[in-house]
């Protein structure tokens, strides 16, 4: 499996996102350089697609593979694309703040932490579905991991949960309740820029 080792918050600094999006609260102490270059149209497109796959963690392929599916789906492609990308487990996981970043959510998944409506789920791009529960395993809610003082439930208290999920940190459990709209995706990328760059 390809892994993404580019230094994340040197990342954040060359695509122009708050490292928050990935769920890291450290600040660069160097300032963002730009050069007095215009960056051209295509310019541009790359770069929002490029903001996208870097705070989901999807490379290329993945990545073009959504926006086929997005392109065969009912109505806007690039809210479609976006929705697909919220939907993923690993997502879902961090947003439901069972996880500091969208790399660890990754992990949590890839280490068999995480039960899908009672069958345990280890693929971090599992689509998930309105009506799906997600819940922790019963065995590793104890772990220091999660319930410690410097745990992740300690770190993700003042994590808001978007309105189209439903959480209950306690038990380490949460639900789908709908497909998110648009205008409740907080991530700073132009999804039509994608769509213009990929439907040339």
């Amino acid at each position: 499996m390809a892994v993404n080792r580019v230094p994340v918050l040197k990342r954040c600094r060359s695509l122009g996102i708050e490292p928050q999006y990935l769920g890291i609260d450290k600040q660069s102490n160097r300032k963002l350089m730009r050069s007095g270059r215009k960056v051209s149209e295509y310019g541009q497109q790359l770069r929002e697609k490029q903001k996208a796959k870097f705070i989901y963690g999807v490379l290329e392929k993945p990545f073009r593979n959504y926006y086929e599916k997005a392109d065969r789906q009912a109505g806007m492609t690039g809210e479609n694309l976006m929705r697909m990308l919220e939907m993923r487990l690993d997502n879902v996981i961090f947003r439901l703040g069972f996880a500091r970043t969208r790399r660890e959510a990754r992990q949590i998944v890839d280490h068999k932490h995480v039960l899908v409506n009672g069958k345990c789920v280890n693929i971090p791009s599992y689509q998930l579905k309105a009506g799906d529960k997600v819940e922790i395993r019963e065995k590793k809610r104890s772990s220091a991991r999660y319930k410690a003082e410097n745990g992740i439930l300690a770190a993700t208290a003042g994590r808001v949960v978007p309105e189209w999920l439903e959480a209950d940190t306690e038990n380490l459990t949460g639900m789908v309740k709908e497909a998110p709209s648009r205008a409740a995706i907080d991530v700073p990328v132009n999804e039509m820029l994608i769509v213009e760059l990929y439907s040339k």
